[in-house]
């Protein structure tokens, strides 16, 4: 036998019914499929006639991957056997005769979040009915306003209301005329204001300078002096005037107008649901058609709830306006008069009075922002000499 393993032979022993090898030899298994380790061989060797002892319980659990069970008496053929056409032997495979013990759960594994799975859907679904509801309206509101230009449908008008409304548009663009002339008028007075403190100083030098005419420029001087201090009282009532205005014009009246906004495009969406409803009832009655004419009908009601509830907003707003434009234009068209009446008259004392009665205050020449200059240099200071100051680490 040693003389056979040396020279790479392979020993074939053949087992009769009943009969045994050794004490130290099992028996091959029963399956051919199986493979039966030889003592001194790497591959099993094929036995002559099948054995007839079991197959011994395994003493450990396999050390391999584990394998889907083999029962030949079973339909099933893994695609790996070796009764397979892909194999030429029926030892190139190896399936092991123990059950699969695999570590891993069968059960679908739960993903992270999924308790939120449903608020997410719910999120989504949300938002897709939102742009399908927008979608159609979009939709029935562009039709509606190409059938109102070209003539083929008609909408819905409050005469007394558009005729508010109109007035409100016109009144609007007359303010706004005011306040640009207004704020014009403020500029312009502005730089003569300023054009006449330059002269001022202009007489003071020269007075100082040429003493046969002192006295002259000395006067001019003064009347200049006393002509800039007027304008910048004047200039504060002009600028109150148009803050007012200004105030009036495009915050008061701009929001009104975008109420009336919202109010024209609500009117459209009525008009284009009613004509949508218009257009059902006089179709044949059906089981789909009844359920499409209660579904505008219930889409009707809600837009003209809407539009009714729009409609008296407008209304209740444009009265408030014209009680507010009133009071407030007759306060600021007294002030303007007053003031520019006793400005032009030369009457210091009515200018005076005029401011205080409407509670102007005037901006004094002291009060001018510092330059950076008398910014810097405090704070330069202030650094330097804390950094002195403080104690030495």
């Amino acid at each position: 036998m040693d003389g056979d393993l040396s020279e790479g032979g392979m020993q074939t022993v053949a087992l009769g019914d009943g009969a045994t090898s050794g004490e130290g030899h099992q028996s091959a298994p029963s399956d051919p499929a199986l493979p039966w380790p030889g003592p001194n061989s790497a591959m099993p060797a094929q036995s002559a006639a099948p054995p007839s002892q079991p197959i011994p319980a395994p003493q450990a659990r396999p050390t391999s991957l584990p394998q889907y069970p083999h029962n030949p008496g079973s339909a099933y053929t893994s695609p790996n056997s070796a009764n397979s056409p892909e194999y030429g032997n029926k030892w190139d495979c190896y399936i092991s005769p123990f059950p699969a013990m695999s570590p891993i759960p069968l059960a679908t594994p739960t993903t992270p979040g999924t308790e939120n799975g449903a608020a997410i859907v719910r999120s989504g679904s949300s938002k897709m009915e939102s742009i399908k509801t927008w979608s159609i309206s979009t939709y029935k509101c562009t039709k509606q306003l190409l059938s109102e230009k070209l003539g083929k449908s008609s909408r819905t008008v409050d005469a007394e209301l558009e005729a508010q409304i109109e007035a409100l548009r016109d009144t609007q663009r007359k303010y706004s005329q005011i306040l640009r002339l207004a704020r014009a008028l403020s500029s312009h007075f502005y730089h003569v204001v300023q054009t006449q403190q330059q002269l001022g100083d202009a007489f003071a030098d020269l007075a100082q300078k040429s003493p046969e005419l002192q006295e002259e420029f000395i006067y001019n001087a003064e009347t200049q002096r006393t002509l800039t201090k007027n304008g910048e009282t004047l200039l504060g009532a002009l600028n109150f005037f148009v803050s007012s205005v200004n105030t009036l014009c495009n915050k008061t009246m701009e929001d009104t107008l975008l109420t009336v906004k919202l109010y024209e495009s609500s009117r459209i969406e009525y008009d284009a649901y009613r004509s949508d409803l218009e257009m059902l009832s006089q179709q044949p009655r059906s089981e789909i058609s009844s359920i499409k004419l209660e579904e505008a009908q219930r889409n009707f009601n809600g837009h003209k709830a809407h539009y009714d509830r729009l409609r008296a907003d407008v209304a209740i707003k444009l009265k408030f306006l014209e009680e507010n434009k009133v009071k407030v234009m007759h306060k600021q068209l007294l002030l303007f008069h007053n003031a520019v009446s006793a400005y032009f008259s030369g009457n210091q004392t009515a200018l005076e009075a005029t401011l205080k009665q409407f509670n102007i205050k005037l901006r004094s020449p002291n009060t001018a922002p510092p330059s950076w200059l008398e910014q810097s240099v405090p704070e330069t200071f202030q650094t330097i000499f804390g950094s002195l100051s403080s104690p030495t680490k």
